[in-house]
C-alpha cells in the first residue's frame, strides 16, 4: 500500500485465480513441453493416432454415461453389454481378432458392473464441476456422483488400465481430491469420499478425505498452477519455449501423442505397436 495515498499498489493486489483441470495439471508434471504443444501451441502440433488402450477406455465411459443417465428401473447388464456394440471403436488396435476379442472383454465388464454395482439416481453423470479454491479454480468432468450416506457426494471414477487401483491410489490421486473440492461448492453439499473403479477386475479402491488430506492436494495443485501461469505469461511476453517448457524425456515418450515433434522423445525411447498398452 502506497503511504502516501493509502491506496493498494499492483504489488499490493492478489493474483489472479488460476483455472487448472486435473488434466492440465498432469501433464504439466509429466513433461511441460507437452504441456505446451497440448495447450499452448497454435496450431497444435500433429498428433499421433489412436491407442487401443484409449479407446476401450472411452467405449467403456460412454456405456456408463449412457447406463447411468437412465433411470434404475431401465438398467440391465444385458443393456450395458449391447451398448458396447452400439458404441464400439477398433480405432488402434491391430487388427478384427483383437478388435473382437476386447470388445468381448469390455462387455464382460460392463454386464458385470450393471449387476453388481448398486447405484440409484446419481447426482451426477460425465458432470462438469467447477470452484474457486484458495488460489486456484478447480474445474473438471466427474464420471460420476454419487449420493453417499448422509447426503454427502461421492466421486467415482472409472480406470480401465492394466493396474489395479488400490486405497493409497484413490487417497493419493489429486484429480480426484479436486473433483470433490469443487463438487462440493457446485452441489453445496460435503464430499469427502472418492472411488476408483476399476471394471476389468471388479475393485473398488475407497479413501475417504479430511480436511487436512484435502487442502495439502489444494496446496499441491496452485504451487503447480501458479508455475503453469508464469511460464505462460513469459512465453506471451516473448520467452524462449524451449528454457520455458523444456521436455522430459524417458520410457513414457513411447506413449506421447506428440512424438513425431519431439526429437528427445524419440532419442528417449521406442516406438510401440498402438496396441501395446492393452491388459493381456
Amino acid at each position: 500500500m502506497d503511504p502516501m495515498s493509502g491506496q493498494l499498489s499492483l504489488a499490493d493486489m492478489p493474483l489472479p485465480l488460476v483455472r487448472v483441470t486435473p488434466a492440465r495439471l498432469a501433464t504439466w508434471d509429466d513433461c511441460r513441453r507437452r504441456y505446451r504443444m497440448t495447450y499452448l501451441d497454435r496450431p497444435t502440433p500433429p498428433r499421433g493416432g489412436a491407442w487401443a488402450h484409449a479407446t476401450l477406455g472411452a467405449v467403456v465411459h460412454n456405456v456408463f454415461r449412457a447406463v447411468y443417465d437412465t433411470p434404475p428401473a431401465r438398467r440391465s447388464p444385458v443393456a450395458a453389454a449391447r451398448l458396447v456394440g452400439t458404441l464400439w471403436s477398433s480405432e488402434g488396435f491391430r487388427d478384427d481378432a483383437q478388435a473382437d476379442e476386447y470388445r468381448g472383454r469390455a462387455r464382460e465388464w460392463v454386464a458385470r458392473y450393471v449387476a453388481e454395482t448398486e447405484v440409484g439416481e446419481p447426482l451426477g453423470v460425465e458432470r462438469w464441476v467447477a470452484a474457486p479454491v484458495g488460489g486456484i479454480v478447480a474445474e473438471g468432468r466427474v464420471d460420476r456422483i454419487d449420493a453417499g450416506p448422509g447426503g454427502e457426494a461421492v466421486i467415482v471414477d472409472y480406470k480401465t488400465g492394466r493396474h489395479v487401483p488400490t486405497a493409497a491410489d484413490a487417497h493419493g490421486s489429486r484429480a480426484l481430491a479436486l473433483y470433490a473440492l469443487a463438487a462440493a461448492r457446485t452441489l453445496r453439499r460435503a464430499c469427502r469420499r472418492v472411488e476408483l473403479h476399476h471394471p476389468p477386475s471388479g475393485t473398488v479402491a475407497v479413501a475417504e478425505h479430511d480436511e487436512t488430506s484435502l487442502a495439502r492436494h489444494r496446496r499441491a495443485a496452485e504451487t503447480t498452477a501458479r508455475t503453469m501461469a508464469d511460464a505462460t505469461e513469459a512465453l506471451a511476453a516473448g520467452g524462449d519455449p524451449e528454457a520455458l517448457f523444456p521436455p522430459a524425456p524417458g520410457p513414457g515418450c513411447s506413449r506421447c501423442d506428440f512424438r513425431r515433434s519431439c526429437p528427445a522423445g524419440r532419442a528417449a525411447s521406442a516406438s510401440l505397436p498402438a496396441w501395446s498398452f492393452l491388459a493381456p
